[in-house]
């Protein structure tokens, strides 16, 4: 009997969802109800444990959870003993150290000495240590940015997406010391049979997010523009030509990057190109 890979995501907030979309789009079905900890794919042998982010590196390295995805924040300061399987490109943030508004900012040298609150204990001090200075952390969890105005820290270093939570409580973002982003991390002792099961996933998640970075784009052009067209369309190859009722015109198709076309969309109309359409993709397989 095969063994499910058992995936552990953290079981609410944003990370939650992006996590458990980009498994949906890789066409694995499961029912994430509310309030449940666990659940079994229906088409898929995967098992979802739904966790705090902060017990999930622990979870993994026990063996517990063979992968799990967490933000790189949580991967670096847990320190625990797991593979690096991919990063994912979504739920991105920074780690920032701010003080407060009315005081003056020279440089990172301005923090010799001084008390800062942190969750991040372990990043903050490594990031320090580089610049360094020797200051005093103090880990806090929880509502960090207060600290300043209750006399505990002169700076406090805490995730940061907008800035809005720092702004409202009289702070101002002085040092980005890292910058994170979702990753999947694994059990450095997987057996062979959840590897084959991970590599399909992992299969099915570069098929999804290749997608997203490009389009599909179709045109009309007359046979003459065909080889200029095809230098600015490389597609996965080179784009696909197929003749119009009408004599002398044809039909190109392309994939290519979204990016890249809003860059080349005035050369594909000098070069001759009519009737563009641009439509998304849903999975992009090599």
């Amino acid at each position: 009997m095969t063994q499910n890979l058992r995936i552990a995501v953290q079981k609410s907030g944003r990370l939650s969802e992006d996590s458990l979309n980009l498994f949906k789009e890789c066409g694995i079905k499961f029912d994430n109800g509310a309030g449940k900890l666990k659940a079994t794919s229906s088409n898929f042998p995967a098992e979802f444990l739904f966790l705090r982010d902060d017990d999930i590196p622990g979870y993994v390295e026990d063996g517990v959870a063979d992968i799990g995805i967490v933000g790189q924040n949580v991967h670096v300061e847990s320190n625990k003993n797991v593979s690096e399987v991919k990063l994912l490109g979504f739920s991105k943030c920074r780690l920032s150290i701010a003080i407060p508004r009315s005081e003056e900012y020279r440089g990172v040298q301005d923090l010799q000495g001084k008390d800062i609150a942190t969750s991040y204990p372990i990043i903050l001090g490594n990031y320090l240590q580089s610049q360094g200075v020797q200051s005093h952390i103090h880990e806090i969890s929880g509502s960090v940015e207060i600290a300043p105005s209750i006399g505990l820290a002169h700076a406090v270093c805490d995730i940061v997406s907008s800035g809005g939570t720092l702004l409202s409580n009289g702070l101002k973002e002085v040092e980005v010391i890292f910058r994170s982003e979702a990753i999947m991390i694994g059990y450095t002792k997987m057996s062979e049979e959840k590897q084959s099961i991970l590599n399909q996933i992992l299969f099915r998640i570069d098929a999804v997010q290749r997608a997203k970075n490009n389009k599909y784009v179709v045109l009309n052009t007359k046979n003459e523009n065909i080889e200029a067209i095809s230098k600015l369309l490389p597609g996965m190859q080179s784009p696909s030509v197929i003749p119009l009722a009408q004599a002398g015109w044809s039909a190109m198709s392309s994939v290519i990057n979204e990016n890249d076309f809003w860059q080349n969309i005035e050369k594909l109309r000098e070069a001759g190109a009519e009737g563009i359409l641009v439509m998304p993709i849903e999975k992009m397989i090599y």
